[in-house]
């Protein structure tokens, strides 16, 4: 048995849990998100307030998924009671960054050009100051794509550990070159 796929997903109070066949929908105080379980996978409302997800077999395609569609309807709970957040700093002289809104920054990334950037749909930004901002939403792997998107624009480079980062992130240094 599947040691995460056993595990049954509490719903807190304040949220909705809506099964419709293959599909499950998640409404919360900050907003709903709903995903379609895939096909062997079936999830159940329990009367204490709990989700339970079953697979029908051991076949290895039930197995892999099982643990993967309780973790995905759990980050959804999660997702509209708390939200998700994912911190990113930049390092390097002139590097910053400048909220042009909730939805809309503007980089200086050493180009010769400001980089803007717009949220989609459900994503907002916090700027703490002009080198470290925050990107938050309900949706946790549309948070974790867009602070990744952010961070390709300038990855952190080996030798001086210039460009954008997750905070707390640590980057491998490599030496330079050996002076005479």
């Amino acid at each position: 048995m599947s040691r995460i796929g056993k595990i049954p997903v509490t719903i807190p109070a304040g949220v909705e849990v809506t099964i419709d066949g293959q599909d499950v929908r998640v409404k919360g105080p900050k907003g709903e998100l709903s995903h379609t379980v895939a096909e062997p996978i079936t999830v159940s409302k329990s009367d204490d307030g709990t989700l339970s997800v079953e697979r029908p077999n051991d076949e290895r395609k039930s197995k892999a998924l099982h643990g993967l569609s309780r973790t995905l309807i759990s980050n959804m709970v999660v997702g509209v009671t708390e939200g998700y957040e994912k911190k990113l700093e930049i390092v390097g002289v002139g590097y910053r960054v400048a909220a042009k809104g909730p939805t809309d920054l503007e980089f200086a990334l050493g180009f010769s050009h400001p980089v803007p950037i717009k949220a989609p749909e459900g994503i907002t930004f916090t700027v703490e100051s002009p080198t470290k901002f925050a990107v938050h939403g309900i949706d946790k792997q549309a948070v974790g794509e867009v602070a990744a998107n952010i961070r390709k624009i300038r990855k952190p480079e080996p030798y001086k550990g210039k460009g954008v980062r997750y905070a707390g992130e640590h980057v491998r240094r490599k030496v330079g070159k050996a002076g005479k």
